[in-house]
Parts: C-alpha cells; sequence; structure tokens
C-alpha cells in the first residue's frame, strides 16, 4: 500500500509540474521548487523522468554568477494532458466537408461558427462593461473552453490577452481559417474603437497566444 501511494504521489507531482509549465512557460528548478515546496534536487529528479519519457526539454540560459541554468519547458509530447477540444473528430469532419464541398463549405462553416460564437459571447459580455472589465469576462469564457486564459495590463493603458493552451491546435494547423476568424471575434465583440494584433502565435512554434488589445488614438 505504501508503494501505491508513493507511485500516486510521484504521478500527481509530475502532473503539477507539467500544468505549471504550461501556465508559466520555462522555468529553472529553483523556482519549481519554490512553488511546490519541495528541495530542488526532488524537482530535478521529476524533471529529469519527465524528460525521459518527453514531455520535457530545456535550454540552457547564462546567468551573472555560476553556470548556466536549465530553463525546462514542455514538448508537444505533453499536450495530450490537456484538453483538444475533439480535434481528431472535428479534423475528421473538416477534411469531409472539404472533399464534399471545397473551400466555399469550409468557408461558410467558418462564418456559420463564428457568428454562433460572438452571439455566445455578447450574452456574457455587457457592452457598458469597461474594456479591462470585458477583458476578464472573455479570458473567464475562454478558460473555461480550454484555453488558460489570463488578461495582462500593459505600460501605456493596453492590454495582453494570453492564451497559454489551444484546445483546437491540431485543427487550426490543417485548417488556419479558425485563427484569422478568432481575431475577427474578438473585434466584434471589443467593438470597432479597439485595435487587436496577434503578437505571438502558437502556429508559429511560440509557446502562447498573445494579443495586444488596446483604444483606437485619433
Amino acid at each position: 500500500m505504501k508503494k501505491k501511494s508513493s507511485s500516486t504521489s510521484t504521478t500527481k507531482t509530475r502532473r503539477v509540474i507539467v500544468k505549471m509549465l504550461k501556465q508559466e512557460g520555462p522555468m529553472d528548478a529553483l523556482a519549481l521548487a519554490s512553488h511546490l515546496e519541495i528541495s530542488p534536487m526532488a524537482v530535478r529528479q521529476h524533471l529529469y523522468a519527465l524528460q525521459e519519457e518527453n514531455l520535457v526539454t530545456y535550454k540552457e540560459e547564462a546567468r551573472a554568477m555560476g553556470r548556466p541554468a536549465k530553463l525546462w519547458r514542455l514538448t508537444s509530447s505533453a499536450d495530450r494532458f490537456f484538453p483538444e477540444g475533439y480535434a481528431e473528430l472535428t479534423l475528421g469532419l473538416i477534411h469531409s466537408i472539404n472533399e464534399a464541398f471545397g473551400q466555399e463549405g469550409i468557408d461558410r462553416i467558418l462564418a456559420l461558427r463564428n457568428r454562433q460564437q460572438i452571439e455566445n459571447y455578447c450574452k456574457q459580455i455587457p457592452e457598458t462593461s469597461s474594456l479591462q472589465k470585458r477583458l476578464e469576462l472573455l479570458a473567464e469564457i475562454r478558460t473555461k473552453e480550454g484555453y488558460m486564459a489570463e488578461i495582462q495590463q500593459q505600460e501605456g493603458g493596453d492590454f495582453l490577452l494570453i492564451e497559454k493552451h489551444c484546445p483546437i491546435c491540431v485543427v487550426a494547423t490543417a485548417c488556419t481559417g479558425f485563427c484569422s476568424k478568432e481575431l475577427e471575434m474578438f473585434q466584434s465583440i471589443l467593438g470597432s474603437d479597439i485595435t487587436i494584433e496577434r503578437v505571438e502565435h502558437i502556429l508559429a512554434g511560440e509557446l502562447r497566444c498573445a494579443y495586444r488589445i488596446g483604444r483606437l488614438t485619433e
């Protein structure tokens, strides 16, 4: 029984490490140990075990003093621990629609999905709320959908909408129209007086999607 309990605890700790690296991005063993309240040596043992499973990798970063630090990050193999939004089924449907109706059929499906999402989001995000409040509500909705979203205020009054996971990544890779429609959707929800720019993109090989959002200046 003790062995089973120890094994369960080890698995749980490694899942927490995977989730933390997903949420926070690259971290060294000391930072992980501080969050987990365990020793750096114990964290390294978990990281090396995860590395053997091809779930994490690292890149060395020079430090002012001492040896370079290992910044650990997730590999694409770790995506299986996060929701993918029935990606394989959706991907199959996209291929079937393309075969039956061509690109025109896909464009019509994407337009319909976009319209439905806008209607759904608008019901939950009051137009009269401040931009910050609307973005906070948008982040809550997106998080419930699996995007692990958050808002960060920037100097000068702009905001970053950050999405650390893409539950439709497999589909978006095959059909880039999903990503362009998301930009259109955000614009429709937030209004024509708001500027939206994607500054980081998971499909471009980055760790997250991020959108800079602000008000138009005259």
